[in-house]
């Protein structure tokens, strides 16, 4: 009896999957049907086994029941781990457009990318709002503010899935930091939570209909993401109605039962916690129920069935590998994402008829950096750098000298002589390695090491666990120096002492993968002792050291050619080896470069600095005599072109900050609760609400650029505000119109931003709010109506005693700029009491501009865009 049934439910199965092939508009109660059948017909172990990831980026098939096999594949900047694919320019590139419609344009490139190596998920868009800039991962992401974030992943999403690709949000949630991932915890009291943190996810939900969540490595209030019943069930699937798959980043779940409990669907890469032995005795216990097991495998058939991949083949042949609209999006997305932050004395655009030399130097400048490190670390095609691309836009007209200016991180390992004795000749560093990761026990090898450390030149040994080298350094003449470490990451850590002093600690708290102290240093010798050790092979294996004076970091060569040019662009910032996933970057450039670009300066007075970030550096030492200063971010695959055409004004620079970018560290609101204290895995988000611009708004501190600047070749004036109506009773929406002209003598885009305050709320509340934005597209003389909605929403705060977003009676602050300061128009809406009737909806607080289908309110489509 009991074969006969099975039998007859994989007929159902295979029957019902002939039906629906059939019928390619597949309704809820089709779907549902289907996805009971192959439920009904699993084992219980086969459940377990399929909530479970195989051989790495899968789920595994089920070849009984026809469930195919499902593959994954890393972005979220191009569809990695299957060969080269298009780069496109970093999150936070993409946000600095502020252009909804190219956000989708690029996820349908990514989702094409994807259709063409048969891949079902695709593990992007990364989204966690950008606390600080040493965040490894910043230049995934989507920048400060929520706002800005939920549109920008909208679009992403949509453009994604509409090639029948499932896009995954990450990192739910409060993921803001690389630095000892595993054990941080997130502490954000509710508000923060649902005005900062959780509006991008929600958005992606509720509008996108995104097809997957996944759970990060860190707690949140004291638990693990992936055994998080209150963010994962209560919120993400119950509250906000989420139908698809939660699954874990890799390797990112500790507890099995917790975790299926906890509301996690999927566990990748395996299933090393949520397995038989784990989830059998706790089923057979009453610890699991076998509901909630049917619970996960139905949400990943579920989506499997409503995007269509039991009817079609995955691979589809007709988009092929090479992507040539992906080529014109990556320009697109690198033309319109630069910021243009300084230009004195109108040096921007170059003028061709004055340039003959140009010189280019730095070390971004080639070859190209196209994308930062880590599991975003997409190998295009091809990447065209600042080099070529210079060259190839100045054809015959000028010249182009290049050169790096200052030694790279290995060229400085190698050429510093360490000996094992203070006044012994032999060379090198004495070294121990151990099997143990603490350097107790007894050494298992020994001897002398003349490279210090190990990467890929330069073979780890297979029974290092932790290892110690000691010797000398000896100093000629008395100077500066820069002692730079570069340090494994995340599965392990080191230390660098200098006579016995600590002065490089990276043991425990990971915060860069490259450390550079500068340090007085007397004539003689002095005691180096670096130690390390690794728990696992997997992540960067690059441990390098080295010193070099401060004086002569800069190449003398470089300074000669940029004394004889007509202009110099210094290419500097981060590259995968210094800003990437597992570990957090420096505030302040890497090693040489602060010193590069004030030789430049010495040199010319015409010099261009070009940023390569994902968020804010240091610029203290250069800031106030640099004339011309532009972030470029990592710009994609096409940067080196995007780059010359905004140097020579072929394009209008249109970018605006997603970020705000402080003067000194000390400024940014975390400075004081990014890291946790010795000892401590807690940081809390004490700064709240008041993050960004919003904390700049309440007074003290100014940024160096405030969110939402960024430079044109032309000049714009903003006009004829109107607020319809001026007072509003209930949902009812408001309409924001204004003018925006061009008033200058070239074509450009201009982003006009419209802010929110509330000045009257019984709790406190930020200064004003990004509330919209446009992109307007103007000739020379040319003016253009803006028309932006609000909901009730936008003017609402999350009340954590009603568990509502609330909006109070009285006069709101209408506020439309260019950027979060200054602001050019001020108006105001009064909202009157909520009556009986219109209550209750409004109180419960829409989303931010939702609506149904592809028309939504203008708000959430970036000043009435329709897509």
């Amino acid at each position: 009896m009991r074969r006969r049934k099975g039998l007859v439910v994989i007929f159902i199965c295979f029957l019902t999957q002939v039906l629906v092939a059939q019928s390619p508009q597949k309704s809820p109660a089709e779907v549902e049907k289907r996805v009971d059948a192959m439920v009904a017909g699993m084992t219980l172990e086969e459940k377990i086994d399929y909530i479970g990831g195989v051989d790495g980026f899968y789920i595994r098939a089920v070849p009984r029941l026809g469930v195919p096999r499902l593959k994954m594949a890393d972005g979220p900047v191009g569809v990695r781990n299957y060969g080269p694919s298009t780069a496109l320019a970093g999150g936070i590139g993409l946000a600095a457009t502020w252009d909804t419609a190219l956000d989708e344009r690029a996820g349908s490139v990514l989702g094409a990318d994807g259709r063409a190596r048969g891949v079902h998920f695709l593990l992007g868009p990364g989204v966690n709002i950008y606390r600080a800039p040493m965040n490894g991962r910043n230049f995934e992401y989507f920048g400060e503010d929520p706002f800005l974030a939920a549109h920008t992943a909208v679009g992403y999403i949509e453009g994604v899935q509409s090639q029948g690709v499932c896009a995954t949000i990450k990192h739910y949630m409060g993921n803001n930091s690389e630095y000892d991932r595993h054990n941080v915890n997130s502490v954000i009291d509710e508000r923060t939570m649902r005005e900062i943190y959780l509006p991008t996810f929600e958005a992606a939900v509720k509008q996108a209909h995104v097809c997957a969540v996944m759970d990060s490595y860190n707690l949140t209030n004291g638990e693990h993401l992936t055994q998080n019943d209150y963010l994962n069930n209560q919120v993400v699937k119950q509250e906000w109605g989420f139908d698809g798959i939660i699954m874990s980043d890799w390797d990112a779940t500790y507890d099995g039962v917790a975790a299926v409990n906890g509301g996690l669907d999927l566990e990748m890469p395996s299933g090393k916690f949520m397995n038989r032995a784990t989830l059998l005795p706790a089923v057979k216990a009453g610890k699991v129920s076998p509901a909630t097991i049917d619970e996960h495998v139905r949400r990943i058939l579920r989506t499997a069935v409503k995007m269509g991949w039991f009817d079609r083949d995955q691979t589809e042949l007709s988009i092929p590998l090479y992507n040539r609209e992906g080529s014109r999006v990556a320009l697109q997305a690198a033309r319109e994402s630069m910021v243009l932050l300084k230009n004195d004395g109108g040096l921007l655009p170059l003028d061709r008829s004055k340039i003959k030399t140009l010189a280019l130097v730095g070390p971004d400048a080639y070859p190209a950096v196209p994308v930062g490190g880590g599991s975003a670390g997409v190998r295009p095609f091809g990447a065209m750098d600042d080099l070529e691309g210079l060259a190839d836009a100045l054809g015959d007209s000028a010249k182009v000298v290049y050169k790096g200016g200052i030694p790279a991180l290995a060229e400085i390992a190698r050429a510093t002589i360490f000996a094992t004795e203070a006044s012994g000749p032999e060379p090198g560093l004495r070294v121990e390695y151990f099997a143990s990761t603490d350097l107790s026990g007894p050494p298992v090898r020994a001897g002398t090491d003349v490279r210090v450390g190990y990467g890929p030149d330069h073979p780890l040994p297979p029974d290092f666990h932790s290892a110690r080298w000691t010797g000398y350094y000896r100093v000629n003449d008395r100077g500066t120096y820069h002692l730079v470490l570069q340090a494994m990451g995340e599965q392990g850590g080191a230390r660098l002492f200098l006579d016995d002093k600590l002065v490089i600690d990276s043991w425990t708290l990971h915060r860069s993968l490259v450390n550079d102290v500068v340090l007085d240093l007397a004539a003689g010798a002095h005691q180096v002792r670096l130690e390390a050790y690794r728990v696992a092979n997997w992540g960067s294996t690059t441990l390098r050291m080295g010193l070099v004076r401060s004086d002569a970091i800069v190449d003398p060569d470089a300074v000669a050619i940029a004394s004889k040019a007509d202009a110099v662009v210094v290419a500097v910032g981060f590259d995968p080896t210094t800003e990437s996933e597992g570990s957090d970057r420096t505030f302040c450039l890497p090693i040489g470069q602060d010193e590069l670009i004030q030789a430049m300066l010495a040199a010319n007075k015409n010099v261009i600095v070009v940023i390569t970030s994902g968020g804010g550096v240091d610029m203290s030492q250069w800031v106030e005599h640099t004339p011309a200063i532009l972030e470029s971010w990592y710009p994609g695959q096409e940067g080196g072109t995007a780059l010359a055409e905004v140097l020579l004004g072929e394009v209008n620079p249109s970018g605006k900050l997603p970020i705000s970018m402080e003067r000194r560290l000390e400024d940014n609101a975390v400075h004081d609760n990014y890291y946790p204290n010795a000892g401590d895995k807690t940081v809390k988000y004490a700064e709240g609400i008041f993050l960004g611009y919003r904390q700049y708004d309440k007074g003290g501190a100014k940024p160096l650029f405030p969110f939402g600047f960024g430079l044109s070749y032309t000049t714009f004036k903003y006009g004829n505000l109107s607020v319809t109506p001026q007072s509003v009773q209930g949902s009812d929406p408001v309409t924001v119109t204004f003018d925006v002209t061009n008033t200058g003598e070239r074509e450009g885009t201009e982003v006009a931003e419209l802010y929110v305050s509330d000045t009257h709320s019984s709790v406190p509340r930020p200064v004003k709010e990004l509330k919209g934005f446009a992109r307007v597209e103007l000739k020379p003389g040319e003016s253009k109506k803006v028309s932006l909605t609000l909901d009730r929403r936008d003017l609402s705060y999350y009340d954590v005693t009603s568990k509502q977003w609330k909006a109070e009676p009285g006069d709101f602050g209408i506020l439309v700029g260019s950027s979060s300061e200054p602001i050019e128009l001020k108006g105001s809406v009064n909202l009157g009491t909520l009556d009986r009737h219109s209550g209750a909806a409004a109180a419960a607080g829409a989303l931010p501009g939702a609506g149904t289908g592809r028309s939504r309110p203008a708000v959430f489509l970036a000043g009435g865009r329709s897509r």
